[in-house]
């Protein structure tokens, strides 16, 4: 083949691989700055080197290739040094950060997983959902870009760690309460965790915990099981994910 031949095909296949790209836009409405982490699943290609600081106002944009799935979390009151290492109060990633595995509960979770490619070959449609299955530090939204399906806006609004029950609560140094455990991870009980003779749908029922979660944000899982109000799917479309959203529209 001619150069001049490769070299159109080598930009025709390139273009179409950008067109069909997703592209994650996270904002950060906090007043403080966040530090995102990122991770990808089935050896997919790793979004933000893993982890980055968005400053309070800030946004930044990721492409994300057909198949790609992962999640995204912010992590907050982080301290790093010049070669990265360090430590957050809430959503800590092994002390790094740039992150190479998931953050620490209690963590809000935005989860995604694109259509296409290897892992989704199947589905012309998008699957992301917001989890406090893992419990909450912060607000985090889910909002498609426009889309053909379902497309609803999938997030967390309220502040949970407002009204954190007691025997939930992560505090800090001055006793502030900074995240809300999940039930599983403050009892580590069957029950809680859909494990054992509760691992099955029919087993596992709602706690009185993951009822408050999900009364407080309906749209969120709020403990294992809770698939049918809180996946959700979508078509052609990019997304803003947002932390601390003040309103799902």
């Amino acid at each position: 083949m001619r150069p001049c031949c490769f070299s159109l095909l080598f930009l025709i296949f390139f273009s179409a691989e950008e067109v069909s790209a997703t592209v994650f836009t996270l904002q950060n409405s906090c007043s403080y700055t966040v530090w995102p982490g990122t991770l990808s699943g089935n050896a997919g290609p790793v979004l933000g080197e893993g982890g980055f600081a968005l400053l309070p106002g800030a946004s930044v944009q990721f492409l994300a290739m057909p198949g790609w799935s992962g999640r995204f979390w912010a992590r907050t009151g982080c301290t790093f040094d010049e070669f990265g290492n360090g430590k957050c109060v809430t959503g800590d990633c092994g002390g790094t950060l740039r992150c190479n595995g998931g953050g620490d509960p209690p963590v809000s979770l935005a989860e995604f997983t694109i259509a296409g490619g290897n892992s989704n070959a199947n589905s012309d449609k998008d699957f992301y959902d917001v989890s406090l299955v893992d419990g909450y530090n912060v607000g985090i939204g889910i909002k498609p870009a426009g889309g053909a399906g379902d497309c609803h806006y999938a997030g967390c609004i309220a502040d949970l760690n407002v009204n954190c029950p007691p025997e939930l609560r992560v505090v800090d140094g001055s006793g502030a309460v900074v995240a809300c455990k999940s039930a599983c991870d403050a009892f580590n009980a069957p029950e809680f965790c859909c494990t054992g003779d509760h691992a099955m749908p029919a087993t596992c029922a709602p706690t009185q915990f993951s009822v408050m979660f999900k009364a407080a944000c309906p749209s969120a899982y709020s403990y294992a099981y809770d698939d049918a109000s809180s996946t959700f799917t979508c078509s052609g479309t990019d997304y803003l994910i947002t932390f601390c959203p003040t309103t799902g529209i």
